[in-house]
């Protein structure tokens, strides 16, 4: 195995633009600087040697300085952008992307779903033409989505067979909270062979100041069964995750989770699906 790969974190420069999601004194630990070259460490100590970069903000300009970032460092290895999924012109914003220089880096497109007041947002008609735009340019669309949008997103895979989708977060759950209807609407998801799951964005789900990694199996397990470690792939969600754990303590615990699978399916877990789904090189 050529090392383990986390396939979603983040980074940002408050002084280029806010990050408008960051609301609250409870975000205060977050909200400063952060950059690959911080990360880098981090990552060296728990063995990942490559990363998927991924969208903080529904802002153009954001996709191009990612971009810049993966040619300029060795560890990220892709990079999951946003477009405007509703414009007219998503076809030759797409294209504009992957004609960079830069533009290989390029492996997916995101939008915050969970963020729209339609919880069918992803069933409009010119968000699946943006989304079938995003499968004719060769790439991954990322689901971040909560429990209400499943139905939306079960919908969309649906009818979008030739694009590949990844949940991220596990789609959000409550950690501690009922596991229905999350788990049944998962599992319909994961019935469809071009969805896949990113094992991440746990612990900022469950109590910040106490959880533990007990309270995270019940939902890890639906994860697992449901899609197999073939389609699922760990993401640390740095640095969002310190608002709950440290980066080797986000590692530790998917490491603690997984302890039972062959070496093979820890291997995809931590590596193989993300470098196959995401087309890492």
């Amino acid at each position: 195995m050529s090392g383990r790969v986390d396939a979603h974190h983040h980074v940002w420069d408050l002084s280029v633009r806010e990050q408008t999601w960051m609301v609250g004194p409870g975000l205060d630990p977050v909200r400063r600087n952060f950059s690959v070259d911080e990360l880098a460490p981090l990552a060296a100590e728990a063995g990942v040697t490559s990363t998927v970069l991924v969208q903080t903000v529904g802002v153009a300009a954001e996709t191009p300085e990612f971009l810049e970032v993966a040619t300029g460092n060795e560890l990220v290895a892709g990079v999951v952008g946003w477009v405007d999924l509703t414009a007219a012109e998503v076809n030759e914003a797409l294209a504009a992307l992957k004609e960079r220089a830069d533009g290989a880096w390029l492996k997916g497109i995101r939008h915050q779903v969970h963020d729209e007041p339609d919880p069918r947002w992803l069933c409009r008609d010119d968000v699946r033409t943006g989304l079938a735009a995003v499968a004719d340019a060769g790439l991954v669309y990322d689901l971040l989505t909560k429990t209400p949008h499943l139905p939306a997103a079960l919908e969309t895979a649906q009818a979008l067979p030739q694009l590949s989708f990844v949940v991220d977060h596990i789609s959000k759950p409550v950690i501690g909270g009922d596991l229905e209807p999350w788990a049944s609407e998962l599992r319909a998801l994961a019935a469809l062979p071009n969805v896949s799951c990113k094992l991440s964005g746990m612990v900022t789900e469950a109590s910040w100041t106490d959880w533990k990694v007990s309270d995270l199996q019940p939902y890890v397990e639906v994860v697992l069964d449901a899609f197999g470690p073939d389609r699922v792939m760990f993401g640390s969600d740095w640095p969002v995750c310190l608002l709950a754990a440290s980066y080797a303590e986000v590692v530790q615990a998917a490491t603690d989770l997984t302890a039972i699978l062959t070496t093979a399916e820890r291997e995809a877990i931590f590596g193989n699906t993300a470098r196959r789904v995401y087309n890492l090189t």
